[in-house]
């Protein structure tokens, strides 16, 4: 079966290629924030999904994400397998790189399941 082509998007995908960022033409601090509410990844144990709103904030010094970028790397966890912890601390990770922020926090509130609702909390400014 071929892929659609939102599909073929998502799995080529590359959340490091530099057009995905964009200069940042203002020079005072000023806060971003942006939800996503659809984040669906797999249970690395069981392979269900789990599903979470992530939400990032970030006070941007250089550069700023494209909007439409962003959806796209959100979605490419739909493939695979990954823990709450990992999922969030990877998020975090690559964007804080990419961006090197004045400031950033993302938060990936996942929805319960099996009795259990987790939100992790990772913020720069705790680091």
């Amino acid at each position: 079966m071929e892929m659609k082509y939102g599909e073929k998007e998502i799995v080529e995908f590359d959340i490091n290629n530099e057009e995905h960022y964009w200069p940042n033409k203002n020079d005072k601090n000023y806060i971003i924030d942006i939800e996503l509410p659809e984040f669906m990844a797999k249970c690395p144990r069981s392979g269900y999904p789990d599903f979470a709103t992530i939400k990032l904030q970030y006070t941007p010094n250089k550069k700023v994400i494209e909007l439409k970028a962003l959806k796209i790397y959100i979605n490419t966890f739909m493939y695979r397998e990954v823990s709450h912890e990992n999922s969030a601390n990877e998020i975090f990770d690559t964007l804080y790189e990419k961006l090197q922020p004045k400031w950033m926090k993302v938060v990936a509130d996942f929805k319960p399941r099996g009795n259990v609702h987790t939100v992790i909390e990772i913020d720069s400014a705790k680091m």
